[in-house]
C-alpha cells in the first residue's frame, strides 16, 4: 500500500489565526473495497484535522474518495484501517453530534418545511412548543418563514437545500458535514447559497466539513482546504486561505483570488506530471 501522508504539501499566502482546539482528528484512514476480481484502494493513509468552529473543505476530482471519507466521518461506512475521533471520542457509527447535508434533496415529500426541520426533534420526543421555537429560529435563519407550511414539491432546488441545512442544524450537531450540497444548482443560486452558508456559519459557529470538486468554491468558503488526488485517494495539498479572499462574492474576480486558484491548479498539474 502506498503511503502519502508524509508527502502532503502545505501552502499558504499568509499566516491566519486558526483555533488550536482540534475538533476532528482523522488519522491514517485507508479504505479498500473488495470486488469479484480483486480489490480497489479508495483511500490511502489519509490524515487531516479540523479545529473547533473551523470551516474546512475537501476538494478534488471525482473518484478521489472525498465523499467516501465524509461518509466514514459520518459513521455511514467503516474504514479498513485508521481512526477518526470527534471531541476526543472515536467514531463507531452515526451519531447526533454529526449533521449531514447531501447533494440530493433528502427531504420527506409528505412533510411541510416546518415538519421537515422538526423531524429529528420529533424523534427525540421534544415537546411541540419547544420544537416550534427551534423551527421558527431556523426558518428565519434560512429565510424561509413564508414557506413554513409548503411542501418540498413547491420549492426550488436552492430552497430545498436551505431546508436540509436548517433540519441538520436544528438538532444542534457539533459538526456539520456537507457532501457537494450545491453541485446541482445553477450558477446564480449556487453563489447565493454559498453566501447564505457563510452567514449561517458565522452566526452558528458550527464546525463544518465541506466536500466539493470546485476549487473556486472551496477557496471562497474555507478557512483551510485539503486538496485530494485519486488512484488511490490521498491528500496532496493543505492550503490556508486568507480572510480577505472569503465571504464576499466580488473577491472571486480579484487578482489575489485568481492567482491562488491558478497556483493550486498548477501545483496539482505538476503532481500529475
Amino acid at each position: 500500500m502506498r503511503s502519502s501522508a508524509a508527502k502532503v504539501q502545505r501552502f499558504s499566502l499568509v499566516e491566519t489565526n486558526v483555533p488550536e482546539e482540534k475538533k476532528i482528528l482523522i488519522h491514517s484512514i485507508s479504505k479498500e473495497y473488495r470486488t469479484k476480481t480483486g480489490s480497489f484502494l479508495a483511500l490511502d493513509n489519509v490524515s487531516i484535522h479540523v479545529c473547533q468552529n473551523e470551516f474546512v473543505s475537501l476538494v478534488g476530482p471525482s473518484g478521489c474518495g472525498k465523499s467516501t471519507l465524509l461518509r466514514i466521518l459520518a459513521g455511514l461506512e467503516e474504514a479498513t484501517s485508521g481512526t477518526i475521533s470527534v471531541s476526543g471520542h472515536e467514531i463507531e457509527g452515526p451519531g447526533a453530534d454529526r449533521g449531514m447535508v447531501f447533494q440530493s434533496y433528502t427531504l420527506f415529500p409528505w412533510l411541510t418545511v416546518r415538519e421537515n426541520i422538526e423531524f429529528g426533534l420529533s424523534l427525540k420526543k421534544v415537546p411541540p412548543k419547544q420544537r416550534k421555537e427551534v423551527s421558527d429560529r431556523y426558518l428565519e435563519l434560512v429565510s424561509l418563514v413564508p414557506f413554513a407550511d409548503s411542501y418540498p414539491k413547491e420549492l426550488s432546488g436552492g430552497m430545498k437545500q436551505r431546508v436540509a441545512i436548517a433540519r441538520a442544524l436544528a438538532n444542534s450537531p457539533e459538526v456539520l458535514l456537507m457532501d457537494e450540497p450545491f453541485a446541482a444548482l445553477d450558477a446564480q443560486t449556487k453563489s447565493e447559497m454559498q453566501e447564505l452558508l457563510l452567514d449561517i456559519w458565522e452566526k452558528e459557529k458550527t464546525t463544518v466539513v465541506f466536500i466539493t470538486h470546485d476549487i473556486e468554491e472551496a477557496i471562497f468558503l474555507s478557512q483551510r482546504l485539503y486538496v485530494m488526488q485519486s488512484h488511490p485517494g490521498r491528500i496532496e495539498l493543505e492550503v490556508q486561505i486568507p480572510d480577505e479572499l472569503r465571504r464576499k462574492k466580488h473577491v472571486k474576480d480579484s487578482e489575489a483570488f485568481i492567482r491562488l486558484k491558478r497556483e493550486i491548479i498548477s501545483l496539482l498539474q505538476k503532481k500529475k506530471g
